[in-house]
């Protein structure tokens, strides 16, 4: 896992090397130079130690497998992502008290327990309790970021996380980078899982085998849903390598899966396990050949490019083994179905050597050993290029079972050479043909049920999240006495939760104490209301005596900013409002150059009280035929405002 203080290290002499990077371009003295570039030099190689050591953190579960006395080639895990601490407390506190106006202290325990869950999550246990923690805070993400977060201003809460792979911190206000991290983490949860689960038994194998599908379909849906997220390790290239990476290993486990209750010796099982292994094969080589893509390659940890490598290597190589098995083990009798071999065989291949048949390799003990032993060579190739490339990366030499496995392979083909050996007859340099890569079972990305799961808002007391919201401002309550007049109370309600007053008679008591149209009802007496509704809240009014009962209501604040005085076009909140200011001229002033051009207080406007009419609606002010005002030429007709964009000018 990232080490906080590995981090924190690296942050340190990447500022060192941006400051000596801006001296070195600011300097113009040689010696100067020469000091800061020797500067550089001493940054950026400790620099590639730190990167080393985080490489080697970010691999530690990948090296637990190892720890296992298990005949499997270890996985690799993606480690969490790290985070800062944060104190939602004052901040929300504050919110509570500004925006719904209430007492933020109150809700001093729903803060805390969202504080609670978030620190839980830095920590997850690596099973599936540990992922359904991760998806339970996600799940709180868009009710937190609907109470708290406006998006017409900052709340000055900081996010801030660090890169997995280079250990860059990344900072944001809002809950974009917040919500991807959690998800990343979640999919590297689910790879931790795989890698520890037992892949000697089936069940152990189909655990590994959903964890690592699960983990690439969150990956998946974190680079549909976060296309934008500024994070390295969760850029689309990143994330499309990654996703890659899980399904190969998914795939490994499937073959895995295949031969784990044994290989029958027979023809068309060696045949299906040489496809299987050469599917395996071909996936990795594809992971590789993404890795070594810019800007993929000067980031990723140099072990995971080498085993993909040696697992492209070592798959191909046991493909070959188990075609040559196939053929320099099994002749034709009279007993075999000749048809279904020959189906079988051409399957296999694409191609085959010129002048070569299906049936006349499968016919000729001659030309089925010659095939043979070419694949036996091709597999001992292999593995020797496996073993070669194993030992090039200090990580992967740590891997003492991997090391062990990729012996015992190469040495079971070179000991299948030598059985077929024949020290009489001339070096064959038949060619084998490739084999056609070919599963059953094929990995497929998995979104888990996880990822969405029901959870109840911690901040339920402030009302309905349809209304009572960020992106709403409202009023402090206000104390309304209702006293019936002959059992009316002058007003009717509507709406699901909260109710909200409709038809309001404005000479009856409760319009007179200050009761307005469109008002939310919060309380009745002393009865919380916001989740009531219209039947709820009647109940409570209908036997309501002559000395009353008090209400409290709430009234929604227009948060439009006010219109401005001299702006020739104003694009706010509200659909298309304008205010324009109108020049008045003389039309005896023959001459343009002296003519005065004077501003009027009359406007053309749409007004604010008509906002949701039609925008083309005008005010005009009143021509004066006397000519005492400058109005004698016909003003102009102006178009509906639907035909400009709110940039347009008048």
């Amino acid at each position: 896992f990232c080490d906080s203080s590995v981090n924190q290290q690296i942050i340190k002499q990447m500022r060192m090397r941006a400051g000596a990077e801006n001296l070195l371009k600011a300097t113009s003295n040689n010696k100067v130079k020469e000091m800061v570039l020797l500067e550089l030099s001493y940054v950026n190689s400790n620099l590639q130690l730190l990167m080393g050591q985080l490489e080697g953190l970010n691999s530690s579960v990948e090296v637990y497998q190892n720890t296992q006395e298990t005949a499997n080639i270890p996985l690799i895990a993606l480690g969490l992502k790290e985070t800062k601490d944060i104190d939602f407390s004052t901040l929300f506190k504050d919110f509570i008290l500004e925006h719904y106006s209430e007492d933020g202290n109150s809700f001093e325990d729903e803060i805390a327990d969202l504080m609670d869950l978030r620190q839980a999550c830095r920590t997850p246990s690596r099973d599936e309790a540990g992922v359904e923690l991760l998806a339970k805070y996600f799940s709180h993400l868009p009710l937190m970021e609907s109470r708290f977060f406006s998006p017409s201003r900052q709340t000055g809460i900081f996010f801030t996380w660090y890169d997995s792979f280079t250990g860059v911190p990344l900072c944001q206000q809002n809950l974009s980078l917040e919500k991807a991290s959690v998800l990343f983490n979640m999919a590297a949860l689910y790879s931790q899982i795989g890698t520890r689960s037992d892949r000697q038994t089936i069940a152990g194998l189909e655990e590994a085998i959903s964890s690592f599908q699960k983990s690439s379909g969150i990956l998946n849906h974190l680079k549909e849903t976060h296309t934008h997220t500024p994070s390295y390790d969760m850029s689309p290239a990143m994330l499309s390598m990654l996703i890659r990476m899980m399904l190969a290993q998914a795939q490994e486990c499937l073959f895995e899966k295949t031969a784990l209750p044994g290989i029958r010796n027979q023809f068309y099982s060696l045949m299906k396990m040489a496809q299987e292994a050469a599917k395996v094969s071909e996936i990795y080589d594809q992971l590789h050949q993404s890795m070594i893509q810019t800007p993929i390659k000067d980031n990723v940890p140099f072990f995971w490019s080498t085993m993909s490598q040696v697992k492209t290597n070592h798959y191909r190589s046991m493909a070959h083994y188990f075609a040559a098995s196939a053929l320099l083990d099994h002749q034709l009798s009279l007993s075999d179905d000749e048809d279904q071999q020959e189906k079988t065989l051409s399957q296999v291949y694409d191609r085959l050597p010129e002048g070569r048949s299906p049936l006349d390799i499968l016919k000729r003990k001659d030309e089925r050993e010659r095939i043979g032993k070419a694949h036996i060579r091709r597999a001992i190739l292999g593995h020797e290029e496996a073993l070669r490339i194993f030992g090039l990366c200090h990580h992967l030499n740590k891997l003492e079972a991997l090391q062990e496995i990729l012996k015992a392979s190469h040495q079971r083909s070179l000991n299948k050479c030598s059985e077929n050996e024949d020290e009489e007859e001339f070096t064959d340099y038949t060619e084998a043909p490739d084999i056609i890569s070919k599963t059953e079972h094929k990995a497929e990305m998995e979104v888990p049920a996880t990822t969405k799961v029901k959870v109840t808002d911690f901040f339920q007391r402030l009302g309905p999240l349809s209304v009572f919201s960020a992106k709403q401002r409202w009023t402090a309550p206000r104390t309304i006495h209702l006293c019936p007049e002959d059992r009316d109370l002058g007003f009717t309600l509507k709406g699901e939760t909260p109710v909200q007053v409709v038809s309001l008679d404005p000479l009856c008591r409760a319009a007179a104490d200050g009761l307005k149209e469109s008002d939310y009802i919060v309380a009745v007496g002393d009865t919380d209301c916001k989740w009531m509704g219209v039947s709820d809240v009647m109940r409570l009014l209908k036997d309501v005596d002559e000395e009353g009962i008090d209400i409290q209501v709430i009234s929604i604040m227009d948060s439009n900013p006010p219109m401005p005085t001299k702006s020739a076009t104003f694009c706010g909140n509200l659909p298309k409002t304008y205010s324009m200011i109108c020049l008045a001229y003389d039309d005896d002033d023959k001459n343009p150059k002296s003519r005065k051009v004077t501003k009027k207080s009359s406007f053309l406007s749409w007004g604010l009280k008509n906002r949701l009419k039609s925008a083309s609606t005008l005010s005009l002010p009143t021509a004066d035929h006397s000519g005492a005002l400058p109005w004698n030429k016909p003003c102009p007709t102006f178009p509906s405002s639907s035909t400009y964009n709110d940039s347009a000018l008048y």
